[in-house]
């Protein structure tokens, strides 16, 4: 098989189902930083839906909800609540890259089409992944427009005012799964046999576990590995796990976490926090341990210890990085921010310290 059997160029968007757009792009704008660059809606020719780009560094996230009770993904909203339910993925061709993944078996959703206006040819195409998560496939070399039809340029500062400080987010590092008991390995299978992916890393039980809980991991990556996606299911434990309490709550498979880079995380977190975004915090102690265990980094440990930033080391360099509380009523979707120094690897050694920190967050909800 050749190294990269689907050539992907990069995560073109995250497409998220909500219940309010408009409401949630002021979130993601006033809270993380992000640019509302286009809207579609009724003022543009949808008249099912209302959609809004929002833009910040690589990163794009599509936001939308229905505007009718017959909206074919309404379910998602009393089933999942809001989340996310596309992962876009911008290719070269986007017929063969349909035709490659459904002829090893991907569950075709919607066939390669062309959508055209007036700036010009937009082609994407749809598969099955995860729970009732896809992957869509664009390519828009022949299209001029604000991002795909159907989407208008907006002026961001006729949004509203704007209150946030700028956050500094550059690209997305790394969208993680949650899965049943039993179906890691299913998907891994998928991602290497389908899509494509080779395995970077696996993670068991014995490497991320408490006193209470414990679950296991794998990540998969394309062929230039640019994208890297952990796909994590529970093992037992005494009590139940982050996973299971998602999957409770998510009810099925879905997208557990997004993690975001940035140049300079104690800005970004700091800046964040200003804007009220609410994030995991760990025990003093464990910056007391923190230069015996990871050595000599550039940024000061206090600074890193007000804010609540991890740090971690692998063969290659460390990295620093932090995670926000659940975004959503429901204990579900939050995000990772994350600056690497030359590290590869996903923080295995603030594994203990970041899970008894979401446990006891799972203690105060009563889902512990």
């Amino acid at each position: 098989m050749p190294s990269d059997p689907l050539p992907l160029r990069r995560i073109d968007h995250v497409k998220f189902f909500v219940g309010n757009a408009k409401q949630s792009a002021f979130f993601y704008r006033n809270a993380f930083g992000f640019d509302v660059a286009a809207y579609g809606g009724l003022e543009t020719g949808l008249k099912h839906e209302a959609r809004y780009l929002l833009r910040q560094g690589l990163i794009n996230f599509v936001l939308v909800s229905s505007l009718h009770d017959d909206h074919p993904d309404n379910y998602r909203l009393a089933k999942h609540g809001d989340g996310v339910c596309d992962i876009a993925f911008e290719v070269d061709d986007v017929r063969k890259a349909y035709d490659f993944v459904t002829g090893r078996g991907a569950k075709g959703i919607s066939e390669p089409k062309a959508m055209e206006d007036e700036n010009g040819v937009y082609e994407i195409a749809t598969i099955a992944a995860y729970g009732d998560t896809t992957h869509t496939f664009i390519n828009r070399d022949r299209y001029r427009g604000t991002f795909a039809p159907g989407f208008k340029p907006i002026d961001d500062d006729l949004y509203g005012p704007r209150q946030m400080h700028p956050v500094g987010l550059k690209s997305i590092d790394h969208i993680v799964a949650n899965v049943e008991e039993g179906q890691m390995n299913e998907w891994v299978h998928f991602y290497e046999h389908v899509m494509g992916f080779s395995l970077l890393v696996s993670f068991d039980d014995k490497d991320i576990s408490t006193e209470y809980s414990a679950l296991m991991s794998k990540v998969v990556q394309d062929g230039k590995g640019r994208i890297k996606f952990p796909i994590n299911e529970p093992a037992k434990g005494r009590r139940r796990s982050q996973i299971e309490e998602y999957l409770n709550f998510y009810h099925g498979p879905g997208v557990q976490h997004i993690a975001l880079t940035t140049g300079n995380i104690i800005e970004t977190v700091g800046n964040m926090r200003k804007n009220d975004v609410n994030f995991l915090t760990v025990p003093r102690s464990y910056y007391e341990a923190l230069p015996d265990r990871v050595g000599k980094i550039d940024e000061d440990i206090e600074a890193l210890a007000d804010l609540g930033i991890l740090v971690d080391r692998d063969d290659e360099g460390y990295l620093l990085q932090i995670f926000t509380k659940p975004v959503e009523d429901r204990p579900t979707l939050f995000y990772e921010v994350i600056e690497r120094h030359g590290a590869r690897s996903f923080g295995k050694g603030n594994f203990k310290a970041l899970f008894e920190s979401i446990e006891r967050e799972q203690a105060r909800r009563g889902t512990l």
